[in-house]
């Protein structure tokens, strides 16, 4: 969309025609029935970075607690980095939540409110000044949309009218697909819950065998999950849960279907997805995991690794056997230490076995 650019220190100024165009397009997306909650946020996050000039844009949706914000989508400048989670009152975005009331800041460097133990140099991209509105629903903040700039003073009064804007127009549409999303979420992790994985796997399935294209599925366990909890109390490790979550929805595709199957057990279904490239994600996620610690809340990190089953659907095999091979491959990378990733012999594989 064209804009009007300025140089470094002068803000791009989107006419009201380009910003009227932004704004009607996100709505027409929004109100679309079968709109998926990443998908609405991600169309949100997309239509910051057009109407504002800034090089990252997130919204945060609070927790079932309504004291975690978790990251719902990302736009812009180190979407492939590890996020950060704030709570209610925690740096500038805790703060928006907490008063309920929207921020300008011209140098987050000069802002008691900004964190500076946790500037996002290890998340790929500069925070310098910042835009921030509280997302409302039913007289309550439910989540708060965020734009930034590495440069000073790209923000003003226009620029937050237009964010304010913009975050009103997409609370109702994003409300209404949280709410649809409840009967079939994790609380804890926003991850879909084990009632949502069975009939959403048949559904791949039909839809795989009908287009000839690979389905995969990765079973991933947190290692000695237990010992966390343990050395850390439940609250930590509940806050481990949430940002490995986070973290391994920044490593996969939208497409994706990321499931809480319980405890410290998630599934990951793969549409047209080989096993090759299933394994390649798997071990992305483990590297990661592996390579960097868990930042809980700021506040300590967490070491954690975790040991997943990889197994690609033959294209005849039940929905009970598709999962118990995966399940079977990631007992398999317990049996074999931990923290690895075991791919999944076919079924013709475990008849000849038998």
């Amino acid at each position: 969309m064209p804009n009007e650019v300025g140089t470094q220190n002068e803000p791009r100024k989107p006419s009201d025609r380009d910003a009227l165009v932004v704004l009607l397009e996100l709505t027409a997306h929004l109100t679309e029935s079968h709109r998926r909650l990443e998908d609405a946020l991600q169309n949100v996050t997309d239509a910051a970075l057009r109407l504002l000039p800034g090089d990252h844009a997130s919204i945060r949706l609070l927790d079932s607690s309504y004291n975690e914000l978790l990251v719902g989508a990302r736009s812009g400048e180190g979407r492939q980095h590890r996020p950060m989670t704030f709570r209610r009152g925690e740096g500038l975005i805790g703060w928006v939540v907490a008063q309920a009331e929207g921020v300008i800041v011209a140098d987050v460097h000069a802002d008691p409110r900004f964190l500076p133990n946790r500037t996002p140099n290890h998340q790929g991209f500069h925070v310098r000044s910042l835009l921030a509105e509280p997302l409302w629903s039913g007289g309550s903040v439910i989540g708060v949309l965020s734009v930034s700039s590495p440069h000073p003073g790209r923000f003003t009064g226009d620029h937050q009218l237009l964010g304010r804007l913009l975050a009103n127009c997409s609370s109702p549409p994003i409300e209404r697909a949280r709410l649809g999303r409840l009967a079939m979420t994790d609380d804890l992790t926003l991850a879909y819950n084990l009632r949502y994985l069975v009939p959403r796997l048949h559904e791949e399935m039909e839809r795989a065998r009908r287009t000839g294209q690979a389905l995969s599925m990765l079973l991933m366990d947190l290692d000695h999950f237990k010992r966390v909890n343990d050395a850390h109390g439940h609250a930590v490790g509940d806050a481990v849960l949430r940002v490995f979550a986070d973290r391994v929805r920044t490593r996969v595709r939208r497409v994706d279907i990321f499931v809480r199957r319980g405890g410290e057990e998630f599934t990951l279904v793969m549409p047209a997805t080989t096993r090759n490239h299933a394994h390649a994600t798997a071990e992305r996620i483990r590297e990661n995991l592996d390579l960097h610690p868990l930042d809980v809340a700021g506040e300590r990190a967490i070491a954690q690794t975790v040991s997943i089953g990889v197994a690609t659907w033959d294209g005849a095999e039940t929905l009970q056997s598709f999962q118990q091979r995966a399940d079977m491959a990631m007992y398999r990378a317990k049996e074999l230490g931990r923290n690895r990733v075991v791919v999944a012999p076919g079924p013709e594989d475990l008849r000849r076995i038998s």
